[in-house]
């Protein structure tokens, strides 16, 4: 088997306790304009009107608030294809000073070196709207 074939390449990070419960972390360093999830470019994303979302239990209305992308003034969520489908970068968390960036396809890179064991934030607020 190649090596760009077994499971680790490109692996970037891994999920771990944080400050904020649960976080993403390098596992090596990572340079500067870095796309960090590998293969997230094949995930799709839909999207999923909050009108469809009136007779879920809060639990899973939880979800779609902390896991998804919230857009149209907080009526549409984008949501991994099936939530037992969420990649590492659905984890990471929120911060004014990010390390990492996310373009208009979401894909997400570092927007400065990361060193390996430092957590990767980033700004929600660039690509999310708050609800």
């Amino acid at each position: 088997m190649q090596n760009n074939q077994l499971p680790h390449y490109k692996a970037f990070t891994r999920l771990k306790k944080s400050n904020h419960g649960v976080g993403v972390f390098a596992i090596q360093d990572i340079q500067k304009g870095e796309p960090i999830f590998y293969g997230d470019e094949d995930a799709e994303i839909i999207w999923v009107n909050k009108s469809e979302l009136v007779n879920i239990s809060p639990a899973i209305k939880k979800m779609y608030d902390d896991f998804c992308i919230i857009r149209n003034n907080g009526n549409e969520y984008g949501c991994p294809k099936n939530f037992n489908l969420m990649t590492i970068s659905w984890y990471l968390n929120d911060s004014k000073e990010p390390n990492v960036i996310c373009d208009k396809n979401y894909i997400f890179s570092a927007l400065r070196n990361i060193r390996e064991g430092e957590e990767l934030t980033i700004d929600y607020d660039t690509y999310s709207e708050r609800i």
